[in-house]
């Protein structure tokens, strides 16, 4: 069930846009105390409602490409599917979809990290059973995309 965040929540979300911001300068800007907004930042991350994260722009990173993947699967269970995708190396994100496609999955490849794209076909997606088709989509240029760094 999702969570309902308060207008405080969101502020505090929005002036998190950089990870690396004190507490205090972020009290200080919304007139709460550091403490509030420490407490409030705990209650969010431990209730999942928020991540801080360090985020590469692939472009930037020699060697680095993301591909997105459209997969179709035998199964109706995509919530467990999309979990199976989560642990395989390189994946960072599974999102079940509407479409023609069951998941969207993305992942980030590094041919010097001994993951390339057929690499990962051979040894991390046949862990996941009932695929049925998949259709990948090789990002060649991007704008405003920030991904980790899950190699």
């Amino acid at each position: 069930m999702a969570k309902r965040i308060d207008d405080t929540n969101k502020a505090i979300i929005r002036a998190l846009s950089d990870g690396r911001r004190p507490y205090s300068a972020i009290a200080e800007e919304l007139g709460i105390t550091e403490n509030t907004v420490r407490s409030r930042v705990n209650k969010m991350i431990d209730e999942g409602v928020l991540n801080i994260a360090s985020l590469v722009n692939p472009e930037m990173v020699p060697g680095i490409q993301v591909v997105m993947m459209g997969v179709k699967l035998k199964t109706l269970d995509l919530e467990k599917k999309a979990k199976e995708f989560c642990a395989l190396r390189g994946v960072f994100s599974a999102a079940v979809v509407t479409g023609r496609y069951d998941l969207i999955v993305q992942l980030i490849l590094s041919e010097n990290e001994g993951l390339s794209l057929l690499d990962f076909f051979k040894s991390e997606m046949v862990k996941v059973s009932e695929i049925l088709e998949v259709e990948t989509f090789v990002v060649y240029q991007s704008h405003e995309l920030w991904v980790p760094y899950c190699l």
